[in-house]
């Protein structure tokens, strides 16, 4: 039987291996026609040598990568493994620095390769397109990057805004004032504004227009200058309110849209915006476009479980 050994040097074995051998237990999920075995700063591995020559690059990337971030997790392991080359992970040293110090001493900053890569595009880029499913972090990057632009003066005020579920925006039939109607449908924009601004902040914020959250109707007519906008939820534009909403860019402005093509709520027959304005805006300079997947799920565990099942039911329709 074949057999390889890997001395780990400068590096922590015990923060390589993970609390209790995690990372080398998910490391032999990946390989399990392989016998790994570690012990204090070495990895044996025994078996097929074409399968020892894969492990052994695998196990390289992933050294190397720890070596840069000091941090390897689930995540990281996954993409590693599962990655063509070190480019499809690897990012820049900045764009995986602290976005915003948020509330209670919270260190918000990207958390997966993508992510990262979203902040790399949001710097080079005016307007960045930040595509995925369900809890990859698109919104809640996105907004600590305009509260970061706040923060350091690059912008006046950050406007957040998402159509109102209904590609109509029918909101007349709820009760309460219009802040009331409102404040459902944005609620996770206000969730990842409390993470990162104290509340005494945030109400004057909004209460003097430095913040404006509002839904995508209210945008018709206005010019957005010197704003950090995102357009939440993009997926259920349709073509005249996306048209409309990309033409209100102003001076000094960043537009951030983010969306999930999978989860669409318009009527049927109705052309999504956000998949058309992909189609029309991928090769126009200055606009950026980032495809955020399952692996990029930071919620409960079991929340990528949920995508992975529910994709091979659609798959199979």
């Amino acid at each position: 039987m074949n057999e390889i050994i890997i001395e780990l040097e400068e590096i922590s074995p015990k923060e390589f291996f993970g609390a209790q051998n995690t990372n080398i237990e998910l490391l032999k999920k990946y390989f399990p026609k392989l016998k790994i075995v570690a012990r204090g700063n070495k990895i044996k591995a025994y078996g097929d040598e074409e399968l020892l020559e894969e492990f052994d690059r695998r196990l390289t990337m992933l050294l190397k990568h720890f070596a840069k971030y000091n941090k390897l997790d689930e995540n990281v392991i996954e993409r590693v493994l599962t990655s063509q080359s070190s480019d499809d992970y690897n990012t820049s040293e900045k764009s995986g620095e602290v976005i915003v110090h948020g509330v209670s001493g919270r260190l918000i900053k990207a958390q997966t390769a993508n992510q990262r890569k979203m902040v790399e595009l949001m710097r080079k880029n005016d307007m960045v397109f930040a595509i995925g499913p369900a809890g990859t972090g698109k919104t809640y990057t996105g907004v600590a990057l305009a509260v970061q632009a706040l923060k350091n003066k690059e912008v006046k005020r950050i406007i957040l805004t998402r159509p109102a579920v209904e590609a109509g925006e029918n909101l007349g039939f709820l009760p309460g004032d219009l802040k009331e109607k409102l404040d459902p449908y944005m609620q996770p924009l206000y969730d990842a504004l409390r993470d990162m601004i104290a509340p005494e902040k945030l109400a004057h914020y909004i209460e003097n227009g430095t913040i404006q959250i509002a839904p995508l109707a209210f945008m018709r007519g206005r010019t957005l200058d010197n704003a950090f906008v995102i357009l939440d939820e993009g997926q259920n534009t349709t073509h005249a309110q996306m048209k409309m909403f990309l033409t209100r860019m102003g001076k000094n402005a960043k537009f951030l849209l983010t969306g999930d093509p999978g989860q669409i709520d318009l009527p049927r027959r109705t052309i999504s915006g956000l998949k058309e304005a992909l189609l029309i805006l991928k090769n126009v300079e200055g606009v950026g476009i980032i495809f955020l997947d399952d692996k990029d799920v930071i919620r409960h565990k079991l929340v990528k479980k949920v995508i992975e099942a529910y994709k091979s039911i659609e798959n199979a329709e």
